[in-house]
């Protein structure tokens, strides 16, 4: 679906509605440029696009399957980037994954939208009340949109940072009923899927930043440098999050092994105190004639009592070794 098709000219957004045929002759003057943005186009849509832009047929067929890691490639003067937007659902604890991919060119930008994160409505907004900026050309929609994606990663990275706080607490919790293991794995496979779509990007956006490309004045790689250097914070914590998990799923199963082990000790105990009295009432049912107080009146007295100091010196010894 063609959600936008705008013609720039000198800065500035030409009025009025504009067709892809209009656009695709309009962006080849000088001082000119158009945006077209799809959204989940379909396969008919995307090869009028690119019969009408001259699209590489490669690059097209990566926008119709999308899946793609973030990447940067150049089809002659025009630059294919990849990039994945992501949102946190925080109470599902779900990382939701896009994809946006651009056709940057000297007379145009092409952006392919997969998903609902970082919807580009908001960039458009941006750039059209910023004539500044939009003067740099195609590259300025460019960098726009690298930093609205990268500056949405920094909810994410705080919403999953919140919950791993959680997790620790749960996992060295007194409570017997929380173990969070699902928990733990659930969350560190979004969390992958999350390193998946910011380590490959600083590369892309690090090439992006130093080398020489048509679309990428002087200027403009400044602030790309700048959206880099966001990016290189983010993805150490992604990092961090992974190996924080892992240590907490660690951690947890130890946990859950010492409680296993404390509870065997417990009952272990209880079996010590069961066995005495079990022991002698044994010896004193085998209805044996001569047998030791069997004819005393002190004989029953005194079994009670040897069943009881007994009893009384394992439970101190017992307490003393943190079996009870």
């Amino acid at each position: 679906m063609i959600v936008d098709c705008a013609v720039y000219e000198d800065g500035r957004r030409r009025e009025g509605p504009t067709s892809l045929e209009d656009a695709s002759k309009l962006c080849r003057r000088d001082g000119s440029f158009a945006w077209l943005g799809l959204f989940e186009p379909s396969q008919e849509e995307l090869e009028r696009v690119e019969a009408e832009f001259g699209l590489h047929p490669l690059a097209v067929e990566d926008a119709v399957k999308a899946h793609q890691r973030p990447k940067l490639e150049v089809y002659g003067d025009t630059l294919f980037f990849v990039l994945k937007p992501v949102r946190y659902i925080d109470p599902e604890e779900v990382i939701e994954l896009g994809e946006i991919l651009l056709f940057v060119n000297p007379a145009f930008v092409i952006s392919v939208r997969h998903g609902r994160p970082s919807p580009l409505q908001a960039v458009r907004t941006r750039l059209d009340s910023d004539p500044d900026l939009i003067s740099h050309g195609p590259g300025a929609v460019l960098y726009a949109i690298l930093d609205r994606v990268v500056d949405d990663y920094e909810p994410v990275v705080e919403g999953v940072d919140a919950d791993i706080q959680q997790i620790e607490e749960q996992v060295f919790s007194d409570d017997r009923h929380l173990n969070p293991a699902q928990r733990i794995y659930r969350l560190e496979g979004e969390v992958l899927d999350f390193d998946r779509a910011v380590t490959p990007l600083a590369t892309a956006v690090d090439r992006l930043g130093r080398r020489d490309f048509a679309v990428i004045d002087k200027e403009l790689r400044r602030y790309i440098r700048d959206v880099h250097d966001h990016l290189l914070r983010v993805v150490p914590q992604v990092h961090g999050f992974r190996e924080l998990l892992t240590t907490a799923l660690l951690a947890n199963l130890t946990q859950t092994s010492v409680r296993q082990n404390e509870d065997m000790r417990r009952i272990s105990a209880w079996v010590a105190f069961l066995a005495v009295p079990t022991a002698v009432a044994g010896i004193y049912g085998m209805n044996f004639e001569h047998m030791p107080e069997l004819n005393s009146e002190l004989g029953y007295p005194a079994v009670l009592l040897f069943i009881l100091s007994v009893c009384v010196v394992l439970y101190r010894r017992f307490k003393r070794a943190g079996w009870l």
